[in-house]
């Protein structure tokens, strides 16, 4: 079976490095999870403007208003199907913002072939949806760049959206994976962001699956 990201960048997935082919390579039938551990350098929020939205975004696991650096951060991906019959892929990140006080962030992409291209669902409902555009860079690293945003079946307004930029490459020096993300808005400029490095390790999940942890408490058609 093709994994979601094979099937967006199609040819150009074979231009990815060899360690991102395999952490973007697999598939629900191929029963694996990878789960990444590191940390943050640092978490960053920008216009004092953006905080009540950061606020209301973290009841439902989308960003969040705290910042820092050296933050330690976990990421999960496990491929399913998920109650429409789609391959789906969790992106569940977490931050341990200070201690004894984590904050999550969390997403499930899937491969929508009318969009021709993949829809990541963002928060613990999937209440919005946002095309993503992926490209290769000539070392191999794969950028992410968010195109239109919908909160169930509306267009979400263009001035309470924000526009993520993602960078995620290999460090050979260092043996790691290294990640950049930002999200931006048109009118409040840089919204919030985080950059770090992480390692991964891939587990068997043929009995048990995703957890149910990482998966959405409400899944959305759209």
């Amino acid at each position: 079976m093709t994994s979601i990201f094979q099937r967006a960048l199609g040819a150009d997935f074979a231009r990815l490095h060899p360690r991102l082919r395999e952490r973007f390579g697999f598939a629900s039938a191929d029963g694996v999870g990878c789960v990444g551990t590191g940390v943050m350098s640092t978490v960053w929020r920008g216009s004092t403007l953006a905080v009540p939205f950061l606020h209301l975004g973290a009841t439902r696991n989308i960003l969040f208003p705290e910042q820092g650096t050296h933050v330690p951060f976990t990421i999960e991906n496990y491929a399913y199907r998920d109650g429409y019959g789609r391959e789906t892929l969790t992106f569940v990140r977490t931050f341990e913002v200070r201690p004894n006080r984590s904050r999550r962030f969390d997403a499930t992409m899937v491969y929508h072939a009318a969009h021709g291209g993949i829809v990541d669902f963002l928060g613990t409902h999937q209440h919005f949806a946002v095309g993503l555009e992926l490209a290769v860079d000539r070392r191999g690293g794969l950028r992410i760049k968010t195109g239109e945003q919908r909160y169930g079946s509306h267009r979400f307004p263009t001035a309470l959206s924000g526009c993520a930029r993602v960078h995620e490459w290999w460090d050979e020096a260092y043996g790691c994976f290294r990640i950049d993300v930002r999200v931006l808005n048109r009118f409040l400029g840089p919204v919030f962001g985080y950059r770090g490095r992480f390692t991964v390790e891939y587990v068997d999940t043929r009995r048990t699956g995703a957890p149910a942890a990482v998966r959405p408490l409400r899944e959305s058609a759209a």
